[in-house]
């Protein structure tokens, strides 16, 4: 894959998460950045977290580990995860 393969596919990725961001938070204006957090969304409580991960899970067809979760600090993270897993 070239880099400007890779660099689309990320992108892609990027939409898809916050598709799935909105969806999940019910926001749908919600606009991510890598340091986008938990404490900067107040519906983001751990039930809307395990929600949150089930459904990234279901719409990128990969599984997290707890080791990886628990080593996730913010949306970019999540997206370097997944980037690892799909690209």
């Amino acid at each position: 894959m070239s880099t400007l393969e890779k660099e689309k596919e990320k992108e892609k990725i990027k939409i898809k998460v916050q598709a799935v961001l909105r969806e999940v938070f019910e926001k749908k204006d919600l606009e991510i950045h890598d340091e986008l957090n938990a404490e900067d969304i107040e519906e983001w409580d751990s039930f809307a977290h395990l929600n949150l991960i089930m459904t990234l899970e279901q719409k990128f067809s990969v599984n997290f580990a707890l080791g990886e979760l628990q080593d996730m600090k913010n949306i970019g993270d999540l997206l370097c995860l997944l980037e690892d897993k799909l690209l």
